[in-house]
């Protein structure tokens, strides 16, 4: 366009330029013909010939614009992209002196209305009018006003047999009028085509304007003003090639944001895609437009398509299946409240698939056992259910641990799994894709479960967030004996102290849901966590995955010294001893809480040794006697009874789901899980005491009672806590108030 009007200027210019010619005249041999070659050179002359040749070109690349504009549906972000493409027009029209006072104070007006908060679409539209106006302001004023009259007149002259087979169409029916107003209009498109920009201009404004009259017809006001403020170049972000649209906490949420981070340093985390907060603040918009849906669909195909090229396997193939984790991410931690689903993309077919290819049914069958518990739970399925299975299969099979299923066993326990989502009324998506496009608008829904609302009344956390959604190809630490997942804190938990130690909690043949769910046996990271933390006969993932332990510390010594982070909370996955085989899920802060002055401690005496029940993994809080509750029912009778005296919540395992109950009381004990576990993480958060991983303990049921090393605890008796050592006491004992030194002061986890 620079280049025309540089044309254009010379064209015009009132200058006079020198000619050059090398003509040649000859005569054809054999008719005697004259004819005559060469060149015949003036700038002007050549600045014209130029131009036309320019234009055309111009022509094709306006084309190609206009293709790279969705129209399909118009918000705010595309009127962004239609006002770059209108002005392009009208410079082209100037330059073959078009212009129109209308069409400018309407373009005035819509690139003004892209700098308010606040337009409503009622508005977009009189503006789309107007342009319209200014496009019918320059038919009249440079074509038709000007031609009209001396072109009947001419047409009527002249008569069909001196006009152009084209204009004259495929008949004449006789009627003079009729034919001049045919021959009227094709001259006058032509005449508009001929013009540089013009007719692109034309129906570029034609096709908006439809657009925006569908949308109109279809969406409510309130859900037509949300879908302006929509962008959908907003709605995916690539962990290893991110959007510097979306490169924030605010659209990416805090794990996807440090996923990023992790990424641009190096570090090795699976290959995704983030589906950002525009698409839960939009949601039902993303849902019930059909032009918004399908572009979203098509923005996830094309994420897992990167996804396929980056891993060399193909969503839905059962020879080299890609499953995908589909996780929340907010930009406030909500740890465990939301909807996660694993191994997206998997059915019976591409289980058995894998079965096949790995020569592995147990992992390929365990892989679609938690699929089908993560869809049904996040249909409101309750774990227990898929609890109560894996007791009655390991107890039909008689074994221990899950691991120690045959792969034939494993199979029939996950048809087990999707008998009782069938027997709940919860279908199973079959198709891959359904399948991952359901996922993620289940994470999106979870951001309004009763769990995660609950939490964030508690907290105090603004509604309005939403949260993002994280695409990740599967690692598995369920894969074999050598895999394994974990969670760590770059410091010790219980020193307030920025020298780098690994402390934490893993297990080997296992996912690394099981560990923040809290539903399995964990170990040690380090030989100085185990020593510390009185864990003396356990193996820790220091001497048993060495390789996999150092590249952890070298990970944590990176990003604590070298780049200054705080000390951090990690969650890893390795598919086998090797540093290379290590994969980081997550990092985020470790959040100190206020230093205090004094801790409740219990009062040594023989009577307190006398009533020792157990230990476990102290997480939070001093000393703490309670009255025993397992119910959110046992908890409202023992407030209403004796408000003032502290109760204690005594679980199996605590999920997330738990919520309200770790609230309403004071301390927290459970059976299984480790340190990092969510409920651990809320505890600390809420600022109960708690003690997890407890030996020796049973609970019966979810009413009660329990059993500690053959002592059955009953709802309503006392126990006594110690959140610092993990040492637990059948009654009640005396407490008394210590002065914290500056190695005993607890650090929060904020997960």
């Amino acid at each position: 366009m620079d280049y025309l009007e540089k044309l254009k200027e010379i064209i015009l210019s009132p200058e006079t330029f020198e000619v050059t010619e090398d003509i040649y005249h000859k005569r054809h041999i054999a008719a005697d013909i004259p004819s005559m070659y060469g060149r015949y050179h003036e700038k002007k002359f050549d600045a014209l010939g130029l131009s036309f040749r320019l234009e055309n070109l111009a022509n094709v690349y306006f084309e190609r614009l206009i293709e790279s504009v969705n129209l399909s549906f118009i918000t705010r972000a595309v009127f962004f992209k239609i006002v770059k493409c209108i002005r392009l027009f009208m410079r082209a029209m100037q330059i073959d002196g078009i212009s129109s006072q209308r069409l400018e104070a309407y373009m005035d007006l819509l690139e003004k209305s892209l700098e308010m908060r606040r337009f409503t679409y009622t508005q977009y539209l009189d503006i789309l009018r107007g342009l319209s106006e200014g496009v019918k302001d320059i038919l009249n004023v440079y074509y038709t006003d000007v031609h009209k009259d001396t072109l009947e007149v001419v047409i009527r002259s002249l008569g069909p047999r001196h006009i152009l087979p084209k204009y004259l169409g495929h008949g004449n029916d006789g009627d003079e009028d009729a034919l001049v107003h045919r021959i009227s209009e094709q001259f006058f498109r032509d005449l508009v085509s001929s013009t540089f920009g013009l007719q692109y201009l034309d129906n570029f404004l034609t096709r908006i304007h439809q657009t925006l009259a569908l949308q109109k017809e279809t969406l409510s006001e309130a859900d037509l003003d949300l879908l302006m403020t929509y962008d959908p170049e907003r709605v995916l972000s690539h962990i290893h090639a991110p959007r510097k649209l979306t490169r924030d906490p605010i659209h990416l949420g805090s794990k996807g944001y440090n996923l990023v981070l992790l990424a641009e340093a190096g570090v090795r985390v699976p290959p995704g895609f983030i589906v950002t907060s525009e698409v839960a603040r939009c949601h039902r918009i993303v849902l019930n437009f059909p032009q918004a849906h399908e572009d979203f669909v098509s923005r996830i195909r094309d994420g897992i398509r990167r996804l396929e090229e980056l891993t060399g396997k193909r969503f839905g193939d059962p020879g080299c299946p890609l499953l995908v984790s589909v996780r929340s991410g907010s930009t406030i931690s909500m740890p465990g409240m939301m909807d996660t689903l694993l191994n997206v993309g998997i059915n019976e077919e591409i289980a058995q698939g894998m079965a096949n290819s790995t020569r592995n049914p147990w992992f390929a069958w365990d892989n679609y056992r938690r699929f089908l518990q993560s869809w049904g739970m996040s249909f409101g399925m309750e774990r227990e259910v898929f609890n109560e299975i894996m007791r009655e299969w390991k107890a039909r099979f008689g074994v221990e641990k899950k691991r120690q299923f045959t792969g034939e066993q494993m199979q029939k326990m996950a048809m087990a799994y999707r008998r009782a989502l069938e027997e709940s009324g919860i279908a199973v998506e079959e198709d891959p894709w359904r399948q991952l496009e359901t996922a993620i608008h289940r994470v999106i829904y979870s951001w309004n479960s009763p769990k995660a609302k609950d939490y964030r009344e508690i907290m105090g956390i603004s509604d309005d967030w939403g949260t993002a959604v994280i695409v990740q190809a599967m690692v598995f630490g369920n894969l074999g004996p050598k895999a394994g997942s974990g969670v760590l804190f770059t410091a010790n938990p219980t020193r307030r102290m920025r020298r780098v130690v690994l402390w934490g909690d893993y297990t080997p043949m296992n996912q690394g849901e099981d560990i923040v769910a809290g539903l399995v046996t964990t170990f040690p990271i380090s030989n100085e966590q185990r020593e510390e933390s009185g864990r003396g006969g356990e193996v820790t993932l220091e001497d048993e995955f060495p390789e996999i332990y150092r590249a952890l510390l070298d990970l944590a010594k990176m990003l604590v010294y070298e780049k200054g982070w705080n000390p951090q909370e990690i969650e890893f996955t390795f598919e086998g001893p090797e540093a290379s085989q290590l994969y980081i899920l997550q990092t985020r802060d470790m959040v100190t809480m206020r230093r205090r002055e004094t801790v409740p401690v219990f009062v040594s005496s023989p009577e307190l040794h006398e009533h020792y029940l157990s230990k476990g993994t102290g997480v939070s809080g001093g000393a703490l006697c309670g009255r025993v509750v397992f119910t959110l029912e046992d908890i409202r009778k023992w407030r209403t009874l004796e408000p003032q005296t502290p109760l204690i919540l005594v679980r199996s395992d605590t999920v997330p789901d738990d919520i309200k109950e770790i609230s309403l009381t004071d301390g927290l004990l459970t059976a299984k899980g480790g340190q990092t576990s969510h409920a651990a993480i809320v505890a600390l958060r809420l600022g109960k005491t708690c003690v997890v991983g407890t030996g020796g303990l049973t609970v019966l049921s979810e009413k009660g009672p329990c059993r500690i090393h053959g002592v059955t605890v009953k709802e309503g008796d006392f126990l006594s806590l110690d959140g610092r050592s993990g040492s637990v006491y059948l009654g009640r004992h005396p407490i008394e108030q210590k002065a914290v030194t500056s190695t005993s002061t607890n650090i929060e986890m904020g997960r």
